[in-house]
């Protein structure tokens, strides 16, 4: 840990009652619909481009501001379903950064966790938001992550994205986890994570209990390509780098699951799609919380697909997340549909 970071520290936290840590990034999110008679929309097999007249004032028909990032995600996610869950984040000491862990301790994630680097900037990120799709300018400050001196020994971590200075943190963490090894790790991979390749994850994967992945992902990750219709394929490879559990999220095909014996899939459940952003972060909170409580996968899933699909009816990642008390009516809504986990 550098001299100069600060450490949030508020003493009123109780690390001993902490189920879950949550680690990774935060940013603020602007969530951009631009008028869609000044927008040029092109699909084909072979790309999927949005247009904008060069030089020209593109009007905007709304513009949503939100918490976002993957760490950040998983943690309100998990808090808001009950799980006592903090952040490990490392943060500019900026405005941004102040909003960040404003919210965050607003929806009653501990940031005792969290470090503020002087003279450096927090992530932001401009989203455009065009017929439910969403196209994301990413800005990632240029950092070092910290890692804390003292982490309390927790149930459960949530590993999830980093910047492209990932790897002295995550040496550290799998360091922490081989001297814990009672600790089970959810872990969540990001673009820096998945363009550094299998050999330079191959401890955070041996140390991971499940792995959270799209399709595209897991096709990366397995060197295994044109995976549709092979899924139980995809999740054994995949499980074969290490984690005990394995889920594959599939967009409107809904989940895909191997628990080292058995391969599952949930379905979506259909609702209106505002937006999609957050929307695997949803599922991986959804799930995991449900695990935290000793569900069995099964249930699990379910409770990734209503969190996820709730995320979607809303701008922002994190807006639509469920809170506890919901979970009873979505689950009776998710029945409703005929909807149930199926085994492969």
């Amino acid at each position: 840990m550098e001299d100069n970071a600060k450490n949030t520290n508020p003493s009123s936290n109780n690390p001993d009652k902490i189920q879950l840590l949550s680690i990774g990034e935060a940013s603020i999110d602007v969530f951009i619909s631009p008028t869609q008679s000044e927008s040029l929309c092109k699909l084909s097999d072979k790309e999927a481009l949005i247009c904008f007249s060069y030089g020209d004032k593109i009007p905007v028909q709304n513009l949503d501001f939100s918490i976002g990032g993957n760490a950040a995600n998983n943690a309100v996610g998990a808090s808001r379903l009950g799980v006592k869950t903090a952040i490990v984040l490392t943060l500019g000491e900026d405005q941004t950064g102040t909003q960040i862990l404003d919210f965050l301790q607003k929806e009653k994630v501990d940031i005792t966790y969290t470090f503020r680097q002087p003279d450096t900037g927090s992530n932001y990120s401009a989203i455009i938001t065009y017929e439910g799709e969403r196209t994301i300018f990413t800005y990632h400050a240029p950092r070092s992550y910290e890692f804390p001196i003292h982490l309390p020994v927790t149930p459960w971590v949530y590993l999830t994205s980093m910047g492209e200075n990932f790897k002295p943190f995550y040496n550290h963490l799998t360091d922490w986890l081989k001297k814990n090894p009672q600790i089970k790790m959810g872990f969540n991979p990001g673009s820096w994570q998945l363009r550094a390749g299998v050999d330079e994850l191959r401890d955070v994967l041996s140390q991971t209990y499940i792995i959270f992945v799209n399709r595209q992902e897991a096709e990366k990750l397995t060197n295994l390509s044109a995976s549709q219709n092979k899924e139980k394929e995809l999740l054994q490879s995949l499980s074969s780098l290490g984690p005990k559990i394995s889920v594959i999220t599939d967009g409107a095909n809904g989940a895909y699951a191997f628990d080292g014996e058995e391969f599952f899939k949930v379905p979506i459940l259909p609702v209106t799609v505002h937006q999609r952003t957050g929307a695997g972060d949803a599922f991986g909170s959804g799930c995991l919380s449900a695990l935290i409580k000793n569900k069995p996968l099964e249930d699990a899933l379910v409770w990734g697909a209503i969190n996820s699909a709730s995320v979607v009816g809303l701008v922002g990642s994190t807006k639509g997340l469920l809170h506890d008390s919901e979970i009873p009516m979505w689950l009776e809504r998710f029945r409703s549909n005929n909807l149930k986990v199926t085994k492969l």
